[in-house]
């Protein structure tokens, strides 16, 4: 399935959450969103950011040892599922005690470590690839690659972000 891909570059942790308050402006309620990168990438400093433009409960930290985490919706919006699916080995076999299937509906749902693993919870997928730059300037800087899969993501407007 053909996708939409942005490539963003991010050059700090701040500009990391602003671009996950903007991502927010796009999600509505059945979106499944995937977090690819390494340890340190900025997987949950986005995700903090999509909790702050969702105007959703709690603070946003990395839900590693618990698996999931819920953010009810402080108005009207979509709460946010958070899942960190790194201690997860299998696919989706493992995830299905999770629920996400049930949640996806209503909820903004948020997957880090979930490439290989939540994929059949819906053809209509937004995957984030974040990778660290190289080189001795560029601790802070993050390159940024969205690929929005399926109809819902055909005709969003991704370049929209790189404002």
């Amino acid at each position: 399935m053909p996708g939409v891909t942005v490539e963003l570059t991010v050059d700090s942790p701040d500009e990391m959450r602003e671009l996950g308050r903007r991502l927010a402006g796009l999600l509505r309620a059945g979106d499944l969103v995937m977090l690819t990168g390494e340890l340190g990438a900025g997987k949950t400093t986005l995700t903090r950011g999509l909790g702050e433009g969702l105007g959703v409960r709690g603070a946003v930290t990395s839900p590693t040892f618990v698996i999931a985490r819920v953010h009810p919706s402080l108005g009207d919006g979509p709460p946010l599922v958070h899942v960190d699916a790194y201690r997860l080995g299998g696919g989706l076999d493992e995830m299905e005690d999770l629920d996400l299937d049930v949640s996806l509906a209503d909820s903004v749902i948020v997957v880090e470590w979930g490439e290989g693993k939540v994929e059949e919870l819906t053809e209509d997928r937004l995957h984030l690839l974040i990778h660290r730059a190289v080189g001795d300037t560029a601790d802070e800087v993050r390159h940024v690659t969205l690929t929005g899969v399926g109809d819902r993501w055909a005709t969003a407007d991704l370049g929209a972000l790189s404002a």
